[in-house]
């Protein structure tokens, strides 16, 4: 079996190059070997294909659950942090059962429902801060993406579980965003103690802290059942499949901790990327703004939602730097042909999200930061895909893209803000995702009044 070219040095080379600087390594790879390259990433392992090609990710997102399939092992790297029942690390029925049993919280007037917790929670967070007073943008969009999903999970804002709960989730992400973190996920030899070194072990007992928490709300929430609450921990627990089955309390726990560690880590940050982009950009912001006036005081979320420019920016956000640098991992499991190679069973394919998104064929001068592709053409989904596809499409993302343009909007139109400093702010790995390289620092400079949308037309 012929195999797409690739790096020729050790397994665990490419593995600590890959989990040091993912992104060079594919910039590198794709320079050398074209759209579709071979990595091994594991000398015992079966080689794994990444594909920046849309016709072949096409193809591969289109044969999800046939002769390709998102498989358990793939994404064991998951399983310790998300649980073994979580959608993300099931596959075949079972994952297609949880993700019908997901998806009705995550779709239409249920989702806009959270508009009023979103736009509070941002006004809370922001006003915080005073003029004048530098703040790190990612952990300003942290807190208020993180209580925005601890509201709409779980229905709760305030009280000592909910703080407790941020806590442990806080530190964990944290300390999980380091390289050794990723190393340790990716090494799981390594997933242990060594004398006073117990970074793995802390890890564990925050986590073990966290789950306590989230099984505490669980039983409650059993032996007091409230059929008037509308929050997503409530919703599952009164969900049943098709045999008339709910979901255990283990299904619900590995939920529930997807829900809250994929659901706030990267919504917060792709609103800190825009923010830097929009203020490191002046035209942008001066468009952005002009566009978000013209709707006037208190704007109906809908409204906001579909603003054409803000969409724009948004999307572009997505595009330069994605937050998820891959799709989920596919195991061929009956031969395929793909992109002119036969592949036989067993070996994993991959999406290069950020590779894809960085075509010069697709978006001429892909380093630059341009929403107005987003209104000059329309992308299908396997050349845009910054939430993956397939059948393992992100559940959340009109909720992520809803709380992006809400929380966006509400800031903007209210302060006026300035970044500290004028140097670049690259992306870098953020635990299994990515984020940027160093704090971005922002200011308030001063409060701002929304021009009404008569005045504007007037002075126009």
């Amino acid at each position: 079996m012929k195999l797409p070219n690739g790096p020729q040095s050790p397994a665990v080379l490419q593995m600590l190059r890959w989990i040091t600087s993912p992104m060079s390594f594919m910039e590198t790879c794709a320079e050398r070997y074209g759209d579709m390259f071979t990595v091994r990433l594991e000398s015992k392992s079966p080689p794994l294909i990444f594909v920046s090609n849309p016709e072949v990710l096409q193809q591969i997102l289109t044969n999800d659950t046939k002769a390709l399939e998102a498989p358990g092992d793939t994404n064991l790297v998951f399983e310790s942090l998300l649980g073994k029942r979580s959608v993300i690390t099931i596959s075949g029925a079972e994952h297609q059962r949880q993700r019908q049993l997901l998806l009705p919280p995550f779709h239409g007037e249920r989702m806009r429902s959270y508009s009023q917790i979103i736009s509070d929670i941002t006004e809370k967070v922001i006003s915080q801060y005073q003029i004048g007073q530098p703040f790190n943008i990612r952990s300003i969009a942290q807190a208020i993406t993180l209580r925005v999903i601890m509201q709409a999970v779980f229905g709760l804002d305030e009280g000592p579980r909910a703080e407790k709960l941020q806590h442990f989730l806080g530190e964990m992400l944290e300390k999980g965003s380091s390289v050794l973190s990723v190393a340790l996920l990716y090494f799981p030899a390594l997933q242990r103690d060594f004398g006073p070194i117990n970074f793995w072990g802390r890890q564990m007992r925050r986590q073990q802290a966290a789950d306590k928490l989230i099984y505490e709300e669980i039983r409650e929430r059993r032996e007091q059942p409230d059929p008037s609450r509308t929050d997503i921990l409530s919703l599952l627990m009164a969900a049943k499949d098709e045999a008339g089955q709910p979901m255990t309390d283990e299904e619900l726990h590995d939920e529930l901790m997807t829900l809250l560690i994929a659901g706030h880590e990267t919504t917060a940050t792709a609103i800190a990327w825009a923010f830097y982009w929009i203020h490191k950009i002046p035209s942008v912001r001066q468009k952005l703004l002009q566009e978000l006036d013209s709707l006037g005081d208190n704007p109906d979320p809908s409204a906001i939602f579909k603003l054409p420019y803000l969409n724009a920016v948004c999307s572009e956000t997505l595009r330069i730097y994605p937050v998820a640098m891959l799709t989920f991992a596919r195991v061929v499991r009956t031969p395929i042909y793909l992109g002119g190679y036969e592949l036989e069973q067993g070996i994993n394919v991959i999406g290069s999200i950020y590779l894809t998104h960085h075509r010069e064929d697709l978006y001429p001068e892909p380093k630059q930061f341009k929403p107005e592709r987003f209104l000059e053409r329309q992308f299908s989904p396997y050349e845009y895909l910054p939430f993956g596809g397939g059948a393992r499409r992100c559940i959340g993302l009109a909720f992520a893209q809803f709380e992006m343009k809400l929380a966006l909007a509400k800031i903007l139109s209210s302060r006026e803000l300035e970044l500290v400093g004028n140097g670049e702010v690259r992306p870098k790995r953020r635990g299994l995702v990515t984020g940027p390289d160093r704090p971005i620092e922002m200011v308030v400079t001063s409060q701002r009044q929304v021009k009404s949308s008569i005045l504007q037309t007037t002075t126009v």
